[in-house]
């Protein structure tokens, strides 16, 4: 009980000192923060981040934004308020602005934790402004929440998490790669650990055959070479993400959200 506590009372002196907290409108969308962050935990319970992790997605998020003019911004919740992840997460970008006026180059990626949120359930969405549709398809925002996102959110790792969506989110952006090229990327990742798994099978059936000649019966205690092999399969096949380098950036400010427009692009999960 004790370390609950203490938890939670690091949580509460995070969120304020770092001012996360955000209230919502009337319409139950959160107010756009002030001053402006780009890593936002609107319900303190909501928060799945070490302070540490925080303050170094905020550093790195806003020296992309300066240096690119591109937003992204992350929303962490733990009650959609009756709206679905697409039209809240969209809401949010609306309501904020975020992105440059003119260019529309605002992203929302908006988290609520399944450990936290009021319905038992996990949800993420990722809300693509106007002028990033074209480099940032909803097929490949799909893909990103499936193969980077959510695999590590079932395992509770949450950074590891988000910090794979950004790093390709940034990519895409920059155009550093292209989605095509994202999809064949994680199509040989993917390839790449099942590849080997029916020689793997086979050699398992080859010593299972053989130990099986050599006795009358079976338990998996005499047929270790058997086991070693599904066991090896196993490990191959767990493990997710698409390895992509990681993008560096310094620290700094961002000065403010810009008024970016969104349109609904964009897509999400749930677990």
């Amino acid at each position: 009980m004790k370390t609950l506590y203490k938890s939670l009372f690091l949580t509460l002196l995070t969120v304020f000192s770092l001012g996360l907290f955000a209230e919502l409108d009337e319409k139950g969308i959160p107010m756009k923060p002030q001053p402006a962050r780009l890593v936002n935990i609107i319900q303190p319970e909501a928060n799945p981040f070490s302070p540490g992790q925080i303050e170094q997605m905020e550093a790195d998020l806003s020296a992309f934004a300066q240096s690119t003019s591109t937003q992204i911004t992350l929303v962490i919740v733990n009650d959609l308020q009756g709206y679905d992840k697409a039209s809240y997460a969209t809401e949010i970008g609306h309501s904020w602005g975020v992105g440059q006026k003119g260019f529309d180059n605002g992203l929302v990626v908006l988290l609520k934790p399944k450990e936290t949120a009021t319905d038992n359930r996990g949800d993420v969405f990722i809300a693509v402004g106007y002028g990033l549709e074209g480099v940032i398809p909803d097929a490949i925002s799909k893909r990103i929440v499936e193969v980077e996102m959510i695999p590590q959110f079932k395992k509770g790792d949450y950074y590891t998490g988000i910090q794979n969506s950004l790093t390709v989110l940034k990519g895409l952006a920059l155009k550093e790669f292209t989605a095509q090229q994202y999809v064949q990327k994680t199509k040989k990742a993917r390839k790449g650990r099942f590849g080997l798994l029916p020689f793997i099978i086979l050699i398992g059936a080859f010593f299972f055959l053989l130990n099986r000649r050599r006795s009358n019966y079976y338990s998996p205690g005499h047929n270790l070479p058997f086991w070693a092999a599904m066991l090896a399969a196993s490990s191959m096949s767990r493990g997710s993400g698409s390895s992509f380098s990681d993008f560096s950036s310094g620290g700094g400010g961002f000065g403010g959200f810009g008024g970016g427009g969104f349109g609904g692009g964009g897509a999400g999960g749930s677990w």
